[in-house]
């Protein structure tokens, strides 16, 4: 089996026997690319002839020889993507041995969540208020961000039948996952605002859709207009560091075990699968501690 039919099986797998959502294979494809590029660049027939030392020379390859080479944690998630598919190719029968099993990604330097203090956030959500009808919709964007954790992808995948009785959210997750998000009332009044003085203004601009954030065209908002939002309330906030819709996320779970929530219960907020993932930001509000502690202890010095 030549790389690319290879390829072709392992993404019809994923697409088909285990569902995964189109963003997700397209990444898969992605990195899968690169492999199956540098097998014919190696004059390698295809997965089944690939040795533990050609997977050596294609880690190096990723880290080093390719021009531009991929950061560690690209080079981890493409190691990733290649050991399923190898898996997948031996339990299929398509090779006989998985010379992937040993291979190790690379290991990852821990990196901190960035997150905004409480002021930074009032600030951010008070410089895309108004009354316009943009105004009134990115307004309820931010707030349902930062209000629910919800990664960019979840919140403008919202339809407005995702909110349930008014005070809580239905967000659909990585892998299609569920879960339901109570929101603040500071998110349903901006939500009331633009569902009753907005969203009807930009509806009648497009076709009819259940999308809950619409673009200037009545069609569902994409991600790029989600990304400029934020990007331009930061600005009118006088916000200095950079700021993403990931970073409200970031707040959202800091601000939350800041103020005594159970890392349980953030896991369950944010969707993690793993509470694993949602511990990284205790090492944030340990930091906090330390600072308050060394500020006021008398003997901390």
């Amino acid at each position: 089996m030549t790389g690319p039919s290879a390829v072709d099986a392992y993404l019809r797998h994923l697409t088909v026997e285990r569902g995964l959502a189109r963003n997700t294979v397209a990444s898969y494809r992605r990195d899968l690319a690169i492999y199956a590029d540098w097998l014919t660049q190696e004059g390698i027939a295809g997965p089944a002839a690939v040795g533990e030392q050609d997977l050596s020379r294609f880690i190096r390859f990723l880290g080093a020889d390719r021009v531009p080479p991929l950061a560690t944690s690209s080079v981890a998630r493409v190691i990733s993507t290649v050991r399923g598919l190898h898996r997948f190719l031996v339990d299929e029968g398509f090779i006989e041995a998985d010379v992937s099993r040993e291979l190790r990604p690379p290991k990852l330097p821990m990196r901190l969540p960035k997150a905004i203090s409480v002021e930074d956030v009032e600030a951010l959500l008070a410089a895309a208020g108004g009354e316009e009808v943009v105004e009134l919709r990115d307004a309820a964007l931010l707030e349902v961000l930062y209000a629910t954790g919800a990664r960019v992808s979840e919140a403008i995948g919202l339809n407005v039948d995702d909110l349930v009785d008014g005070d809580v959210v239905r967000l659909f997750g990585k892998g299609g996952k569920q879960r339901i998000v109570p929101l603040g009332s500071y998110a349903r009044a901006a939500l009331d605002a633009y569902l009753v003085r907005a969203r009807p203004v930009l509806s009648v601009r497009g076709t009819a859709t259940p999308a809950l954030f619409l673009g200037m065209r009545g069609r569902r908002m994409s991600r790029q207009t989600a990304w400029e939002v934020i990007r331009d309330a930061a600005e009118r906030a006088g916000l200095t560091m950079s700021v993403s819709p990931h970073t409200l996320r970031h707040s959202f779970a800091t601000h939350l075990l800041e103020g005594g929530a159970d890392v349980r219960v953030v896991q369950e907020l944010l969707g993690h699968s793993s509470v694993a993932t949602t511990q990284i930001y205790t090492l944030v509000t340990a930091d906090t501690l330390r600072e308050m502690y060394t500020t006021a202890h008398p003997r901390a010095r």
